[in-house]
């Protein structure tokens, strides 16, 4: 039975938006599948991993039936990638789904719709708007300081805090922390806070657009729900405290100075050159209008920059790793940054010259 007919390219692009969290290695085989709903000319993709679930949507449905199956997300999107620009057009016929496109024709087997584990939604206590564009520059702003795979789980994620007109960003895997805040649309909200794991962070800001349509963000006390266009996407949240984040922001740095972004960068990707993959390391030596940095390694092979910068203040010996300066110099879009340094021990503050509404901080290291 024959349940959609459309052009490669209106299929390709939902499933392409819900695949993006099918894990290649599952303990369900059927949570390699997207589950494909038809009613009417409207066809939804509904893909999971248990945590996070993604449901789209199109006007692509061929026929006034009611239908239902799973398929492999991996297969379905390879082959329509694979397929020249044309007409596509997909068939159920007992358990084998079959895609034909000109004279190319596949059977894929499928499995049943009502075995798809999907997400049981919560009642949510917070309810939000956000532009898209200020959404995804917000996750962009601090995403990059989220932990990875920290045995401390409450790092693996971002932390997203609501306060009256505001919504905050914070990330920090423990070496360094990142802290972003815009303003919310609508009414003001009562102050709510979340962690979200880190896979749906990274999820979320590759499908948010660049528009100003509002995202809608509604919260519970274990999951997260966003909706824009015809997307939706819910997440359950990360157990756990996450750490007085303001108490890590350093307040009193005096030795404070600002500097070209792209000058700053450029002479930190030259000195990282001759660090290692185990030692990062580079040293920056301050004082007399001046910044030094250099680098060496075991092979005794050394690196020096030297940045005239306007500072006139007491010098300063320190080391970082470097991977973290270029990730926020890489992510800020900003002509300038401003550096507020305290001693060699002491975290470093990095924020943009013109506005206040983003923080760095960063912890030193030996060298």
């Amino acid at each position: 039975m024959q349940f959609v007919k459309t052009a490669r390219e209106a299929l390709l692009r939902p499933l392409q938006v819900v695949s993006g969290i099918v894990e290649r290695r599952q303990t369900l085989p059927i949570l390699a599948n997207v589950l494909v709903r038809k009613e009417a000319g409207r066809v939804s993709f509904t893909a999971t991993d248990l945590e996070i679930q993604i449901q789209t949507s199109a006007e692509i449905g061929s026929g006034v039936d009611v239908l239902a199956t799973t398929v492999s997300a991996r297969k379905l999107t390879d082959i329509l990638r694979a397929l020249p620009e044309a007409e596509v057009t997909i068939a159920l016929a007992g358990r084998k789904l079959t895609l034909q496109s000109g004279k190319s024709r596949f059977h894929l087997q499928t499995l049943a719709a009502d075995e798809f584990p999907t997400v049981a939604q919560a009642e949510f206590s917070a309810d939000f708007a956000v532009a898209a564009a200020t959404l995804k520059y917000l996750l962009s702003m601090v995403h990059f300081a989220m932990a990875a795979q920290d045995i401390r789980y409450y790092l693996n994620g971002m932390l997203l805090s609501v306060d009256g007109g505001q919504v905050r960003a914070v990330a920090t895997d423990g070496h360094r922390l990142a802290l972003c805040e815009v303003a919310k649309d609508g009414a003001e909200t009562a102050k709510v806070e979340a962690i979200i794991p880190r896979k749906t962070i990274l999820e979320l800001w590759r499908l948010l657009p660049d528009t100003e349509d509002p995202v809608r963000v509604q919260m519970a006390a274990s999951q997260v729900k966003f909706s824009f266009g015809v997307i939706e996407l819910i997440s359950k949240l990360v157990e756990g405290k996450f750490p007085d984040y303001q108490k890590v922001i350093p307040a009193n740095n005096q030795k404070v100075f600002a500097v070209s972004r792209e000058t700053l960068m450029a002479a930190l990707s030259r000195a990282a050159i001759l660090t290692t993959d185990k030692f990062k390391g580079v040293r920056w030596v301050l004082g007399g209008n001046a910044l030094k940095i250099s680098s060496t390694n075991a092979d005794q092979e050394e690196a020096q920059e030297e940045l005239d910068i306007d500072y006139a203040g007491e010098g300063l010996d320190i080391g970082f790793n470097v991977t973290y300066l270029l990730d926020v110099l890489g992510n800020l879009k900003s002509e300038q940054v401003r550096l507020a340094l305290g001693d060699a021990l002491g975290s470093a503050l990095v924020t943009m010259a013109d506005s206040e509404r983003f923080k760095y901080v960063v912890m030193p290291m030996r060298i």
